[in-house]
């Protein structure tokens, strides 16, 4: 007898995916790339410009400042950093998504701050951990702007704080940034700080069912074949759902590396299929000693903030209380 209580659904027909022979997918679906502004006309929240941080592998960043800044003196009123892991479910969405440029170009002017979005490879054609090897790549080139007086990129050198940097996940993204904060932990980032990370609607899982998953199978937003299915073209062959990279708890045996994590913030829905796995993680968090915020709201569901302006507006708004 199956465990699932809805077993007839097809996941890749959901997710508008066809996979290929070789183990790539095709994306049965298209959505307008968006080109970045580093020249706004009046009246724009934000300027963003590209740069290739990986001539190699590819991977830009997509960094977003402000056009209302605090002040003419930008020794005086330099800006907080925000590495920005957005939510592809790992197969689906790069950083120049129209939903991602708009939620970041957002969060740099309602923050006043510089967002450094990391468009990251995507999978199955590049499993994990490929996607936290493109962060940390990114968070590194960041502090090499830092040390570069002369030759570093003008907007994080003239307007960045490089003291106040944080890192921002959201669902997918969130994983990414968590892995991305341990993985600094190993780095000698002077003069870049981190100063926290901000994981929402984290994206975990494990083999065995959670209530929300069972109760949310069928979720229009986040059925659990879909997920099951996302996993299946992410994690690296060979190994099972509770592989630390989808399981939370699998960072056990790591909990004294995990406890010198700076401050934390976690936010969730209560209606988010991926909820129980979530505060398996906060859970795990608390455990390794990490000073951790949970910010869990019992109404709402995965990618809440994309459809009601009000969610992304509050979302903005424990971000802001978060950093400041």
């Amino acid at each position: 007898m199956s465990r699932d209580p809805v077993p007839a659904f097809d996941a890749y027909k959901h997710l508008n995916l066809s996979i290929n022979p070789d183990g790539s997918c095709t994306r049965n679906f298209e959505y307008p790339i968006v080109d970045p502004d580093p020249s706004p006309s009046p009246g724009k929240l934000t300027a963003s410009k590209d740069i290739t941080i990986n001539l190699e592998t590819g991977v830009t960043v997509r960094i977003f400042r402000p056009t209302n800044l605090p002040s003419n003196d930008n020794t005086i009123a330099r800006l907080p950093i925000l590495i920005h892991l957005h939510g592809s479910g790992w197969v689906l969405y790069p950083a120049n998504s129209p939903a991602n440029s708009r939620g970041c170009s957002q969060m740099a002017s309602e923050l006043t701050a510089i967002i450094v979005s990391v468009n990251y490879r995507l999978a199955p054609e590049h499993r994990l951990p490929t996607q936290y090897d493109d962060a940390l790549e990114a968070l590194l080139w960041v502090k090499r702007q830092a040390v570069d007086k002369t030759n570093g990129e003008p907007w994080l050198r003239d307007y960045a704080d490089f003291s106040r940097c944080y890192i921002f996940g959201s669902s997918n993204g969130a994983n990414l940034a968590f892995q991305l904060a341990l993985r600094s932990l190993d780095h000698d980032l002077t003069p870049l700080k981190i100063d926290g990370s901000v994981f929402y609607q984290p994206f975990y899982g494990g083999k065995a069912r959670t209530k929300a998953e069972l109760k949310n199978f069928a979720d229009p937003v986040m059925p659990v074949p879909a997920i099951d299915a996302m996993w299946e073209l992410s994690l690296p062959k060979g190994v099972d759902r509770d592989h630390r990279y989808c399981n939370p708890v699998g960072y056990l045996p790591q909990k004294e590396k995990v406890g010198r994590l700076g401050r934390c913030l976690v936010i969730g829905y209560g209606g988010d299929t991926l909820v129980d796995h979530q505060q398996d993680f906060v859970e795990m968090l608390v455990t390794a000693g990490v000073r951790v915020e949970a910010k869990f709201d019992d109404a709402g569901f995965h990618g809440i903030e994309l459809v009601d302006p009000r969610r992304a507006v509050a979302l903005l708004n424990m971000i802001r209380e978060f950093i400041n």
